[in-house]
């Protein structure tokens, strides 16, 4: 019943854009129909991903495939959990885009809009449920065909065109990937359904192994591999952008873990460079998300962050597995798998208050709010919610996720074996992210709601309708319940990581039972929750003593004052920090990696005229190495043309060269130099 559940799901989300398309491009009904069939879509999707959670056992259907004869789909709780967020977060963006992407306002792009993000989430639901490689490759091209439109859906705009074909690029080179990886499976397992094998030459688990990382990696937005994310996500719609960050790139985290999952056996050395690559990941995308100016590029690099914490829980749990140590398995899974949820919900929710900022003020640019907590108050307040989730820090759910993490390393450095070395290094990592991380948002938090406007964008700010506030009512209560209750998720969490029980039986020496440790046995969850609550108390109490403080004896509200001006008759907007000034000094301290392009102008004599200062950091991967590469093989190319002249002698003197050249490398030097003197009839 659940399996089936979930395909009515998807096939609803798929049709879900038709009333669109059916209905005139500025029809209100239209693109109510559509938000009906993609909640209605999400409502069985949810019922049966709970329902698959909580049953525990896996369940298989096998449908009829004219071109491969039987492919096989089902729903175990690993994919029953990734299937929670794909239908969650894809019914609050659609009812998200009735306030921000009305089709009123955009009867141009908001049929495109429904009918491919119903194709979106039908595509990731379709590849979740896989169990056989061509059906998964047909939910996988599914979702990346759909991100390519949805990504370029303003393509009057050159942003949206240049992002969507990068990703394009990007996506398809980690198809071609999957299919070099499909095709080594079905050579070693005789099968293309996939199924745990039970025995496998290392060099094949290896190259497995590697083509998973690089495949999969791409869609993850790992580094280096991240190169298409921060501007494919800063140019879609932020609906998109939410769908996009918290959970298309979690489909790469279920592509590695499943496969993994699949495999004989774990060696030592790939827990180590998935550990490394996570700690880069985190390390790189929290130092690049404090050099943006652009508030959706500034969350897209925390997007790459967020899967380098993710990485380094699957990383534990790999040398977990290697080693025989069910207990690292357990931990590093828990935070691994946790934060794929957490992630989900707090990237959108901080995406949905990026979205209501960019629906009120038309800009992207940080530095051009400022003030926008007293005209959007409900918005300040949740997008902190979403900043205070992100950055780790308890009462919300972020903290939950990274102390599973904080834990297996700390395990494993008290653990004899190879995670000894590699926890070593990434505690401190992660600790070092979470601190880059509140620098971050006290940036971009401060800067864009406090203060005052900076621009006359700014000055005109609204708050968001309630179609779009709602959903981030509704995210923000989810990021506290589970900081709150973190205990009543462990059932669910035990369920998934159960699907892990055969890499540690195969992998493990010695007498090491099957059996993986209960994640309530391991972490005091009930303690962590009610420390949680205590501190939500504290603040309560905090924010009213706070409040009371304000008023005079008489009741009335104490009068707002200028802060100190420092001399200032009357400081204006342009003395605030701007996000530049803010960073100024931690972008400095990364330099060697950012290599920021700054062009200050210099404050001369007693009364200096107005100067600006204004700083760039390239995107690392794409602006500094694929495009000059791009650019050095089109001059190779140009170059290459003035020897195709369409002259027939020519060719036939480059056809000369080539078998002259042939033969020099074919024959031993004494038979040319025979062949050459024997023909001029003189002995060599």
């Amino acid at each position: 019943m659940p399996l089936e559940l979930i395909i009515v799901a998807a096939l609803l989300a798929a049709a879900s854009g038709l009333p669109s398309l059916a209905l005139p491009r500025r029809s209100a009904w239209g693109q109510r129909l559509s938000v009906f069939l993609l909640v209605l879509a999400a409502a069985a999707g949810l019922a049966g991903a709970f329902a698959g959670l909580s049953a525990g056992a896996s369940e298989a259907l096998v449908l009829p495939w004219p071109a491969v004869g039987d492919s096989l789909v089902g729903l175990d709780p690993l994919s029953a959990f990734f299937l929670v967020p794909v239908f969650l977060i894809g019914a609050l963006g659609a009812i998200y885009g009735l306030g921000y992407w009305p089709a009123g306002k955009n009867p141009r792009t908001s049929r495109r809009l429904a009918l491919f993000y119903g194709l979106l989430v039908a595509g990731m639901a379709l590849l979740l449920i896989a169990r056989e490689a061509f059906a998964f490759l047909l939910g996988w091209e599914t979702m990346a065909l759909s991100g390519f439109f949805l990504i370029g859906l303003e393509d009057q705009r050159e942003e949206s065109r240049s992002s969507s074909i990068v990703y394009l690029a990007a996506t398809h080179v980690s198809t071609l990937t999957l299919f070099g990886l499909f095709l080594l499976w079905r050579s070693v397992t005789g099968s293309f359904a996939l199924e745990r094998a039970a025995s496998m030459s290392m060099g094949a688990m290896n190259a497995i192994f590697l083509m998973a990382l690089v495949g999969f990696g791409i869609k993850a937005g790992s580094i280096p591999l991240h190169f298409w994310l921060p501007g494919a996500h800063a140019a879609a719609p932020s609906q998109v952008s939410a769908l996009l960050s918290g959970v298309v790139l979690k489909m790469g985290i279920y592509g590695l873990v499943r496969t993994l999952s699949l495999l004989p056996g774990i060696p030592a050395a790939w827990g180590g460079l998935v550990l490394s690559v996570g700690a880069a990941s985190a390390l790189f995308g929290v130092v690049f998300a404090l050099a943006q100016h652009d508030i959706k590029k500034l969350l897209a690099y925390h997007s790459v962050e967020n899967i380098g914490i993710i990485l380094m829980g699957l990383g534990v749990a790999l040398l977990g597995t290697s080693s025989g140590k069910p207990e690292l398995v357990a931990l590093g899974l828990a935070g691994c798998l946790l934060h794929v949820w957490n992630h989900s919900l707090f990237k959108s929710l901080l995406f949905f208050g990026a979205g209501s900022v960019v629906h009120a003020t038309g800009t992207r640019a940080i530095d051009r709010l400022g003030g926008l907590g007293k005209a959007m108050p409900w918005t300040a307040a949740l997008f902190l919610v979403g900043a205070v989730a992100i950055c780790g820090l308890p009462p919300l759910n972020g903290f939950v996720s990274e102390f599973f993490v904080y834990l297996g390393l700390f395990d494993g450095l008290v653990s004899d074996g190879a995670g000894l070395a590699m926890a070593a290094f990434a505690a401190p990592v992660l600790a070092m992210v979470g601190a880059l991380a509140v620098a971050c948002f006290v940036k971009v938090t401060g800067v864009s709601f406090l203060g005052s406007a900076r621009s006359p964008e700014a000055e005109k700010a609204a708050e968001s309708p309630a179609t779009m506030l709602g959903p981030m009512y509704i995210l923000a209560a989810l990021c506290a319940f589970i900081g709150l209750a973190p205990s009543l998720l462990a059932p669910v969490l035990d369920s998934a990581i159960a699907c892990w029980k055969g890499p540690l039986a195969a992998s493990a020496t010695g007498a090491v039972a099957n059996e993986l440790p209960r994640i309530g046995t391991l972490v005091p969850l009930r303690q962590v929750g009610l420390a949680a609550a205590g501190l939500l108390v504290i603040a309560a109490l905090t924010a009213f003593l706070f409040a009371r403080g304000t008023r005079l004896r008489g009741g009335a509200r104490a009068p707002r004052r200028p802060t100190w001006d420092c001399g200032y008759a009357k400081p204006t907007s342009r003395m605030q920090y701007t996000s530049s000034s803010f960073a100024r000094g931690i972008v400095g301290m990364f330099a060697w990696l950012l290599r920021p392009k700054a062009e200050p102008e210099r404050i001369q004599g007693y009364f200096p005229e107005e100067a600006r200062l204004h700083g760039e950091v390239e995107e690392a991967v794409l602006d500094r190495a694929l495009r000059p590469a791009f650019h050095g093989m089109e001059s190779l190319s140009r170059w290459s043309h003035r020897f195709q002249q369409g002259l027939t002698q020519q060719y036939v003197m480059y056809i000369l060269v080539a078998l002259v050249l042939l033969l020099c490398t074919l024959l031993p030097f004494d038979r040319i130099l025979a062949f050459a003197f024997g023909g001029l009839g003189v002995a060599p």
